[in-house]
């Protein structure tokens, strides 16, 4: 290797570093990226009646606000005030629990012993217990309430000023592709936008199923804090294969608790049968045009952004998936290696073509007129 090329090595291995050290900004810029393909998609439809972008963001912009504030003086307050309710049932269960294990216990054969509830309970309970540990993590991320608000200030003037003038924001990341690819990379650009705008009404609709036919659920069921339930179970939707588990455990505990313990089985029924519905009929059918992803590739993209960027990784993994299938299938597949030792001689290109054709459909070729005719023989 030349001195050039082992400049332009160590420049691309620095810029990796880079990047790999402020990946958590990365991340901010993406979700700001991501809200502001949203509102863009709001002040296209709003442009669709004739009006000029100038005044169609602001439009887009106040609805938004309208809707969010809508959502926080309607749905949070009474959310709350039954969560609250919710966490004490909890808590009260889990002090229940070693009475729950010694009636069991009394009731199984003496030759099966339950683990001892104090060695149990020391375990939890332990400084070094993995359990505190993954506890401990959970709500770290809330009581960060400060850097939490920086944070969603941060996201939020990224996502206006991207709003604002995209086509700039696009040109300047264009820069730093060859000038040869540029043009191709914002086709692939373009694709990603319609695919990221596709998968953000599309959840949005899916959410907005699953909170209301659990709601549904749960009233005929009669299970204590059904709204509470059922919005925990829509938010929870926008993490796929963690969330619809997750949402299940609470109401689960809550019909346990209630003077029905049954319900607890009707409660797992009724949220298998939803999500089925959800998977199978509705995600089909308002993500058409959405970028497909096998489940096992959902849940390996979950695994691997969430152990880069932690649990803002987990929320953001699909539309991450999302932008990251674009560009292998785009480029890599599309560009690479479907391009990759193309024969490009015309008369080999004839003879695939040739060889593909039926036996009686294939043109014959003139053998006799191309051998001339022997001379006469000599006397």
């Amino acid at each position: 290797m030349k001195l050039g090329d082992w400049i332009s090595l160590m420049c691309l291995i620095a810029a990796g570093y880079i990047l790999w050290i402020i990946r958590p900004l990365l991340l901010l810029f993406f979700t700001a990226v991501v809200i502001a393909i949203a509102l863009n998609s709001l002040t296209r439809r709003i442009q669709a009646f004739n009006i000029p972008r100038r005044f169609a963001i602001p439009v887009a912009l106040f609805f938004s606000l309208l809707i969010a504030t809508l959502f926080v003086l309607g749905i949070v307050p009474p959310f709350i005030d039954q969560f609250t309710i919710l966490v004490a049932k909890i808590v009260r269960f889990s002090q229940e629990i070693p009475g729950y294990v010694v009636r069991l216990q009394a009731q199984l054969p003496e030759r099966i012993r339950l683990p001892n509830i104090d060695e149990f309970t020391a375990w939890f309970t332990s400084p070094d217990s993995a359990v505190l540990d993954v506890v401990g993590n959970f709500f770290s991320f809330f009581n960060s309430s400060l850097q939490v608000l920086i944070q969603t200030f941060l996201v939020t003037v990224l996502a206006l000023m991207v709003l604002a003038n995209p086509n700039a924001y696009l040109d300047g990341i264009l820069l730093l592709f060859p000038a040869f690819y540029r043009q191709r990379a914002k086709e692939i650009f373009a694709e990603c936008e319609r695919s990221l705008g596709n998968w953000i009404g599309g959840i949005f609709i899916s959410s907005i199923f699953i909170f209301f036919l659990s709601f549904v659920s749960l009233l005929i069921l009669g299970v204590d804090l059904a709204f509470a339930h059922a919005l925990l179970a829509g938010i929870l939707n926008f993490i796929p294969n963690i969330g619809p588990t997750m949402s299940m455990v609470f109401p689960v505990i809550v019909a346990v608790l209630s003077p029905d313990p049954w319900k607890a089985i009707a409660v797992v029924i009724i949220y298998i049968i939803i999500q089925q519905i959800e998977a199978y009929w509705l995600t089909p059918t308002i993500m058409a045009r959405q970028v497909s992803l096998l489940p096992a590739f959902t849940l390996i993209a979950q695994i691997f952004f969430a152990s880069i960027f932690g649990f803002l990784g987990l929320l953001l993994a699909l539309p991450l998936a999302v932008v990251a299938k674009t560009w292998i299938q785009e480029m890599l597949i599309k560009d690479i290696l479907n391009q990759w030792n193309r024969p490009k001689d015309s008369q080999l290109q004839t003879a695939i073509a040739l060889s593909k054709l039926p036996q009686e459909t294939a043109p014959s070729l003139p053998i006799a007129a191309e051998i001339p005719p022997s001379p006469p023989a000599k006397t």
